[in-house]
C-alpha cells in the first residue's frame, strides 16, 4: 500500500502571530509541506500560481480583501481545496457559511492566541492537520444559487403516521455544509422530523441552521435539550461540547444532548445519534450518510439497517470527501449509493415501503 501523499499547503492570514501558529503546527505533520504563507490576498495569487499548492487555509476576515471576496475571485480560475480559517464569534459563522457556500471546502476555529495556547495546541493542531490532509481529496464545487425564500403554509404541520414514530436522519462532515444546503430544500414542509449530524466548531451550527431555515419549506434549527422531535421540523446537533440523541417522549421522540468523549474523534458524532435512532425508531428510520472524511456514522447506520431500517448513501461522484460514505457502504450499512440530488426522494420512498425486502446492492 503507497504511503499517504505530501500535501503542499499555502496559508493566507494578516496576523502573522497567526501564520507562525500554522505554519509550526501544519509543519509538524510529516505528511503535510508548509510551501507558503501570505499576508495579503495579491500576495496570495502569486504564491497560487507560483506554487500550485495542494490545500490554502484562508482566513476569513482580512483588511484589504475579505477572505470570502478572494475565494470567490480565484476559484474559478484556480480550484484548490480552501479551508476557511475563522473566529468563534457569530459574524465570524456568518462569514463561514457564505464561504461553504462560495466553494470552501471546510472551517477550522481561528487558534485562540491567549493564555492556555500552548496547553490546548497539540490536541488543537493534530485536529487541523487530519481535517488539511481531507480537503487534499476534496472535489472543489464552485458555489450555486441560494433559492428564494421558501413560502410555508400557514396551516400547522400534522406529524405522520401512527404516533410520530417516522424519523429521518442525516449525518455529514466536509463537503456537507453545500451538501445539506442542496437537499434539505428538497424535503416537503409535512415531511416526517429529520435529526442531523453535521460536524462544526461550537457556535457555528446555530447560524448554519438559521440560514438554512431561509431556504427550506421544513423549518430548521439548532437542537436544544428536551425538545420534542416533530413533523415538518430538521434540528442540527449543536457543534462541539455534547453528542445529540433521541429520546422517548411518549409516542414521539424528544432531543437529549448529552456529555462524553468523542467518538471516531467527532463530538457530536454521527454514530451516538444514529445508533440512538436504531434503539428507539428501528423500521421506522430511514438514514443517509453524506459526504465527509473518516468513518463516523458507518456503525450507527449498520445498526439502523439491522433494526429494521432503510439506509442510504452518497455516491463517490457527487462527494466532495467521500470517505464516511465509503465506510458505510464497505462494512455493508449502506442499502445503496446515489447521487447527492437522488436522496430525499428516495428516503421519503423507502418510509413508505420500510417494511419491504431491503434491495440487493450490485
Amino acid at each position: 500500500m503507497a504511503p499517504p501523499r505530501i500535501v503542499k499547503v499555502l496559508i493566507v492570514d494578516d496576523s502573522a502571530m497567526v501564520r507562525k501558529v500554522l505554519t509550526m503546527g501544519l509543519s509538524s505533520d510529516r505528511f503535510i509541506q508548509v510551501v507558503g504563507a501570505a499576508s495579503n490576498p495579491d500576495t496570495a495569487w502569486q504564491m497560487i500560481q507560483a506554487l500550485r499548492p495542494d490545500v490554502i487555509t484562508l482566513d476569513v476576515e482580512m483588511p484589504e480583501m475579505d477572505g470570502i471576496t478572494f475565494l470567490r475571485s480565484f476559484l474559478p480560475k484556480a480550484r484548490i481545496p480552501t479551508v476557511m480559517i475563522s473566529a468563534h464569534t457569530r459574524d465570524g459563522a456568518q462569514t463561514s457559511m457564505d464561504a461553504m457556500e462560495a466553494g470552501a471546502v471546510d472551517i477550522i476555529p481561528k487558534p485562540a492566541l491567549g493564555a492556555g495556547l500552548a496547553s490546548g495546541l497539540p490536541a488543537m493542531m493534530a485536529d487541523i492537520c487530519a481535517r488539511v490532509r481531507a480537503a487534499a481529496d476534496a472535489h472543489v464545487v464552485l458555489g450555486r444559487t441560494r433559492p428564494a425564500a421558501p413560502q410555508r403554509p400557514a396551516a400547522p404541520v400534522i406529524s405522520r403516521g401512527p404516533g410520530g414514530g417516522e424519523i429521518l436522519a442525516l449525518g455529514s462532515s466536509t463537503g456537507g455544509v453545500q451538501a445539506l444546503g442542496t437537499i434539505l430544500p428538497m424535503f416537503p414542509h409535512d415531511c416526517p422530523p429529520i435529526v442531523i449530524v453535521q460536524h462544526m466548531p461550537e457556535a457555528f451550527t446555530g447560524p448554519f441552521a438559521a440560514r438554512l431555515d431561509g431556504t427550506c419549506t421544513v423549518h430548521v434549527r439548532e437542537a436544544q435539550d428536551g425538545e420534542l422531535v416533530e413533523a415538518g421540523t430538521a434540528l442540527i446537533a449543536p457543534g462541539g461540547k455534547r453528542h445529540m440523541e433521541l429520546d422517548r417522549a411518549g409516542r414521539g421522540y424528544r432531543i437529549r444532548l448529552v456529555e462524553g468523549p468523542a467518538v471516531c474523534f467527532s463530538r457530536p458524532s454521527v454514530d451516538v445519534l444514529f445508533n440512538s435512532v436504531a434503539r428507539l425508531a428501528g423500521a421506522n428510520a430511514v438514514g443517509a450518510i453524506l459526504t465527509g472524511m473518516g468513518r463516523d456514522g458507518a456503525a450507527g447506520l449498520l445498526a439502523i439497517r439491522n433494526a429494521g431500517g432503510r439506509t442510504l448513501s452518497q455516491d463517490q461522484d457527487s462527494s466532495v470527501v467521500y470517505g464516511m460514505p465509503m465506510a458505510a457502504w464497505e462494512n455493508g450499512a449502506s442499502e445503496a449509493a446515489l447521487p447527492l440530488d437522488d436522496i430525499p426522494a428516495r428516503m421519503l420512498h423507502l418510509l413508505g415501503t420500510r417494511t419491504s425486502r431491503p434491495e440487493i446492492r450490485a
